[in-house]
């Protein structure tokens, strides 16, 4: 894999883990209701971040396969 793949590969790792944590802590019971209502409701649902893991982890499956 060329030096842009792997940086790519390697961004796109850690926006996995922070999707992961976002949907874990929206998940968490009662944070909904702290946060405000002017929020927009489909980036406060966990399904959310969960596309956009399943997402960027077909596209560095991708990356890591082109060699």
């Amino acid at each position: 894999m060329n030096d842009s793949k792997q940086r790519v590969a390697k961004f796109l790792e850690k926006e996995i883990k922070t999707y992961a944590a976002l949907s874990l802590f929206l998940s968490k019971k009662g944070i909904s209701e702290s946060l405000n209502a002017r929020d927009k409701p489909a980036v406060m649902q966990p399904a959310f971040y969960e596309e956009r893991m399943k997402e960027a982890k077909k596209l560095v499956t991708e990356l890591k396969k082109s060699n």
